[in-house]
């Protein structure tokens, strides 16, 4: 990818990237939908102060690691969006020169041989990350009915195989209705005009209320759990949402609890590409304190696309990730930042119009990371560093003594906390159950179940559930 199409890449996704909402539980507590205008009055109220920490007590990443993840956007299930989409953008955008490529001679699927190929190397490999399935990719069908050139058994052995080998390891999400024209909801077809006002790269053009938002969303979402799909989060195809990122949290919060019940909505929309770091943000935070804590997760990425690009024609740049000795790249910067390093790509370029270039080049980042972070790094997906960035950040600690007690509004697995010395056996008491953890004599062989300490702290890593849990230094019985 030469910088033309880095930069038109970043422009077409607006690499935006913005700071947690600060709302106050009083705000936004009542039950019901939120108007565009109430989420913005909640937005300049208060922000919810989060538990403040004791004293020589901190919680570190999982397992004291650097979170590794990787984002795919542009999937779904056999169709090849680089070839259905670019037509529609040249028409809504027909001065752009990277919609004016010969689109006609890429192939149109993407087949699920290379689905295979990609997730069982990846299983074998530890990798995880977010797989979106575009519910009727580029207005070419429907997943949880028809998609005309392919057959029904066709269609469903595509399906089984994303629950089969894809579920374990990643998340799904819808990139919207179709990723490409906006979807009249009260017809279930598409715009009549193309143009940049009627793509959801561009919706909405105006101020949406956030019911309206997130019934967009919702309707995205209810197709995905027509074809058993399980969703906890949404990716925006795009700039979708540009002109109503105050209200997008609300909306995602809203739709994935209304359509799947979960417990911690998560989002995938912005990219971090400077210094400002990567941390998941907690946005749409109400009832710091109680027990019924609630939130949406905004986790950004912390790279640019600089495999084979959306289109699926462009060349990798492997080393910008980084380099044979990953010694330099920005994944490097990121783990040696300590930060969440969350790798971005799309599919077409994955398979590369069937050459597999941005494939093979992704292989061996992942090997050349493991080679020299794999003691430092972990492999996680979106939903779970979402899941423990709340935990890490909303979990209520006390010490008192040779006891830390933790009330903790989420479960979280790995979590891992650290303190200004003491001494071991350390156990974990939640109710009636004790366990007592294991010692590693090496913070890289930290993991649940097991504590760690050297001549200044002790560290422990346990799976924490939801509630009140204490953690016992120092006693044997």
């Amino acid at each position: 990818m030469n910088e033309d199409q880095v930069w038109m890449e970043q422009n077409r996704r607006r690499f935006l990237h913005t700071s947690a909402l600060g709302v106050a539980a009083t705000a936004v507590s009542g039950v019901g939908m939120l108007s565009s205008e109430s989420a913005v009055a909640a937005e300049v109220a208060a922000e919810p102060a989060l538990p403040e920490r004791p004293v020589g007590v901190d919680v570190l990443m999982p397992r004291d690691r650097v979170p590794l993840s990787f984002i795919i956007d542009d999937s779904t299930c056999l169709v090849n969006m680089g070839h259905f989409c670019n037509p529609q953008f040249a028409e809504a955008w027909p001065d752009r020169a990277e919609y004016q490529k010969p689109w006609r001679s890429w192939p149109r699927e993407i087949p699920d041989s290379f689905v295979r190929q990609f997730g069982e190397w990846c299983a074998d490999n530890g990798v995880k990350g977010k797989y979106s399935i575009v519910p009727n990719p580029a207005c070419v069908g429907w997943l949880d009915r028809e998609l005309p050139g392919w057959s029904r058994s066709e269609l469903k052995s595509s399906l089984d195989l994303v629950r089969e080998l894809m579920l374990p390891n990643w998340d799904i999400h819808p990139e919207m209705i179709t990723h490409t024209r906006v979807i009249d909801l009260k017809t279930g077809r598409p715009m009549e005009t193309i143009s940049s006002a009627t793509m959801e790269n561009s919706y909405p053009q105006e101020k949406k209320s956030v019911d309206e938002l997130a019934a967009y969303l919702a309707y995205a979402l209810r197709i995905l759990e027509n074809c058993d799909l399980p969703c906890e989060g949404v990716t925006t195809p795009g700039g979708f949402g540009g002109k109503v990122q105050k209200e997008l949290p609300f909306a995602v919060d809203q739709a994935v609890r209304d359509v799947y019940g979960a417990e911690l909505p998560h989002y995938f929309k912005y990219v971090i590409s400077n210094d400002e770091s990567t941390e998941p943000k907690l946005e749409h935070l109400r009832g710091v304190g109680t027990d019924d804590v609630r939130l949406t997760v905004n986790v950004p990425a912390g790279t640019g696309d600089w495999f084979g690009g959306w289109q699926g024609d462009s060349l990798s740049e492997p080393d910008r990730y980084c380099n044979s000795e990953a010694t330099s790249g920005r994944m490097v910067e990121l783990i040696q930042r300590r930060q969440p390093a969350v790798m971005l790509c799309h599919w077409p370029g994955m398979y590369s119009n069937g050459s597999q270039e941005g494939f093979r080049s992704f292989q061996r980042v992942v090997e050349s990371l493991a080679t020299r972070f794999g003691d430092e790094t972990l492999w996680m997906k979106v939903s779970e560093i979402a899941r423990y960035w709340a935990a890490k950040k909303l979990t209520e600690i006390e010490h008192v003594g040779n006891r830390v007690k933790l009330n903790a509004p989420f479960a979280t697995e790995k979590f891992t906390v650290q303190l200004d010395g003491g001494v071991g056996p350390v156990s974990v008491q939640h109710g009636g159950d004790r366990k007592l953890l294991h010692e590693t004599t090496t913070r890289s062989g930290l993991d649940s179940g097991t504590w760690f300490s050297d001549e200044k702290h002790l560290v422990a890593c346990f799976d924490l559930p939801k509630g009140t849990t204490h953690l016992v230094i120092g006693e044997t019985g």
